[in-house]
């Protein structure tokens, strides 16, 4: 059984910084891409970043040079370092393991997904 478990959320200021991440259990990152997607209240799910196993990295055009995504294979853990935080940026952030080793901006390509966690920017 795979689980994913996000964790390093919370209610930040506009402008600050926040790192988040995602650990697994009963399975390896190694060989699979992985990514990071968001949902607000009343909206559907959108991509976020995404990172091969090789480390390739695709970003949505609105955190693209604010957000990071890397990830250690060791530790089984993928991170995304978001600074210069913005009000738009709230929402529940759920961590993914793709099906292969390629990032994907494509929900329907991931298999294993965490239960979020829940970033809040105040103005």
């Amino acid at each position: 059984q795979v689980q994913l478990a996000e964790s390093g959320g919370g209610l930040v200021q506009a402008g600050a910084s926040l790192r988040i991440s995602c650990a697994a259990s009963g399975r390896t990152f190694s060989g699979y891409g992985l990514g990071w997607f968001r949902q607000s209240p009343g909206k559907e799910r959108e991509f976020v970043a995404t990172i091969s196993s090789g480390g390739l990295t695709t970003y949505r055009d609105s955190v693209k040079g604010r957000f990071t995504i890397s990830r250690d294979d060791a530790k089984n853990t993928v991170y995304l370092q978001m600074n210069n935080l913005k009000p738009e940026d709230t929402a529940l952030y759920l961590c993914a393991t793709a099906r292969f080793q390629y990032n994907s901006r494509d929900q329907g390509q991931y298999r294993y997904w965490g239960q979020g966690i829940q970033v809040t920017v105040s103005s």
